[in-house]
């Protein structure tokens, strides 16, 4: 989306028997973390809490997050800025591509620790593709668009092949990108199946959660900027996409719903709100029972604007949301939210050995710690 210029994102491989040490560790930090107290707004010297990691960078702000494991993770972001770490956070290498000085990569999907694809936003030829085979040694640029009208937002992976990226209305109507080989190559795919957006419809490259698959073929699209914030949902990987209203705010250009996340096919997660920050954000967040064809209100939804949200592993009913002004926590899908911490994050990833990261601005990256 112009106004603001990441299966779940990241596609994950099972782990090796080394790193039950870790899952260990990350499972203490969980269990207390969803049974923190309502009115523990601070968390205390024994309570789960971001670690910061020093990524080498103030200067940066990174909205692409994607969380291989407790040790492994990409980031990206502004001046085309992509870091990596295979440590926990210890130490983290530069692999940006060469020439990308000029690019903002907002998104940023990791196979494992040597394979990632990260997508730069802008209009015209300033979105762009780009992937790596070898830890970010070197990348080769997959797509480049040609379109003036087109500005790609975020993309998305099924499993190792099949991914998609989405792009702000072109000719009335969100245009999608498809890729059937791991990202090497991309094509558009026809809008036949895809609804009309409304006037002034778009989608927010704040974090990367736009565009979020579950499974092998549903994947949702987030919305804002128009009379109703929207979650449109496909069952085909992109061929046919129905669309819902959501109660987040919208009617602005700066409101609507930032991220989507998914646990499975069927129960999800949206937060928004307006990503002003002098704007206040009620009912900044809603849940859905029912792959996204109704969405219910938060009762008590974060207290201001989010722009990530990622499901705790292995839980029913915990999960995160991020944004500019804190960490929120709902132990219940969604019904109700409650701040944990107040740090600048954009971002949040989760991943199946009980690894919580999160990124933002100054170079901020994070992992969740007992």
């Amino acid at each position: 989306m112009r106004r603001l210029g990441k299966t779940r994102r990241t596609v994950r491989t099972a782990r090796g028997s080394g790193r039950v040490a870790a899952a260990v560790c990350g499972a203490a930090a969980l269990a207390l973390l969803t049974a923190l107290p309502a009115q523990a707004h601070t968390p205390g010297p024994a309570a789960p809490h971001w670690d910061l990691k020093d990524t080498g960078t103030t200067a940066v702000r990174f909205r692409g997050l994607a969380a291989v494991d407790r040790h492994t993770a990409w980031v990206s972001g502004t001046e085309g800025t992509v870091l990596r770490t295979t440590d926990g956070g210890e130490s983290w290498r530069n692999v940006s591509p060469p020439g990308a000085a000029d690019l903002q990569f907002r998104d940023i999907e990791a196979f494992d620790a040597r394979r990632a694809v990260v997508l730069a936003i802008g209009e015209g030829e300033a979105s762009r593709v780009y992937r790596t085979e070898d830890g970010g040694t070197t990348w080769t640029e997959s797509f480049r668009n040609t379109d003036a009208h087109a500005f790609y937002d975020c993309l998305t992976f099924f499993d190792r092949r099949h991914g998609l990226a989405m792009s702000d209305p072109v000719d009335g109507k969100f245009r999608i990108l498809s890729t059937a080989d791991g990202g090497r190559s991309w094509k558009v795919l026809p809008n036949d199946g895809m609804p009309a957006a409304l006037d002034g419809e778009a989608g927010f490259a704040a974090s990367g959660q736009c565009l979020v698959a579950s499974g092998t073929k549903d994947v949702w699209l987030a919305t804002g900027g128009a009379a109703r914030a929207r979650v449109l949902h496909s069952s085909d990987r992109g061929l046919t996409w129905t669309a819902a209203d959501t109660p987040i705010p919208a009617g602005d250009p700066a409101r609507g719903v930032f991220a989507v996340a998914f646990r499975d096919r069927t129960h999800g997660l949206a937060v928004g709100g307006d990503y002003r920050a002098d704007q206040p954000s009620p009912r900044a967040a809603a849940a859905t029972g029912d792959a996204g064809r109704t969405w219910r209100p938060a009762a008590a939804p974060p207290p201001a604007y989010r722009s990530g949200v990622a499901w705790l592993p292995h839980s029913r009913s915990a999960a995160l949301a991020v944004g500019p002004t804190g960490t929120d926590l709902t132990t219940d899908a969604g019904r109700t939210w409650r701040t944990l911490d107040t740090g600048s994050y954009d971002t949040v990833d989760c991943t199946p050995d009980l690894g919580c990261w999160a990124a933002g601005e100054q170079g901020r990256v994070a992992r969740l710690e007992s």
